[in-house]
């Protein structure tokens, strides 16, 4: 995770973004950071979860209610990798705002 999210955000606009992730058990959080309004604080925006089930990584996405929903047409798989990478591409706009 930390070389993805290493090579995803460019430096010059890290100022702006960051991704980072949390690991909880056998779910690991994808996160992104924005800065918010008038603050210097950061805020946290859950992009997608990926729980190791069975010895697959399953892939949730986050509703506004903060509940995570099983993306069911993305099919577990052994590969981390290979998930994160449908996650990243995400061509229908379910984990990227």
């Amino acid at each position: 995770m930390t070389d993805y999210i290493e090579q995803k955000i460019p430096k010059h606009i890290r100022n702006q973004i960051r991704l980072n992730y949390k690991i909880r058990g056998n779910n690991i959080t994808l996160i992104e950071e924005r800065p918010a309004f008038m603050s210097d604080e950061w805020v946290e925006l859950d992009v997608a979860q990926f729980r190791l089930d069975q010895n697959k990584w399953k892939v949730y996405w986050r509703d506004s209610k903060n509940k995570w929903h099983f993306v069911d047409d993305i099919v577990p798989d052994e590969d981390f990798e290979k998930q994160l990478k449908i996650v990243d591409t995400d061509n229908r706009g379910l984990f990227w705002g």
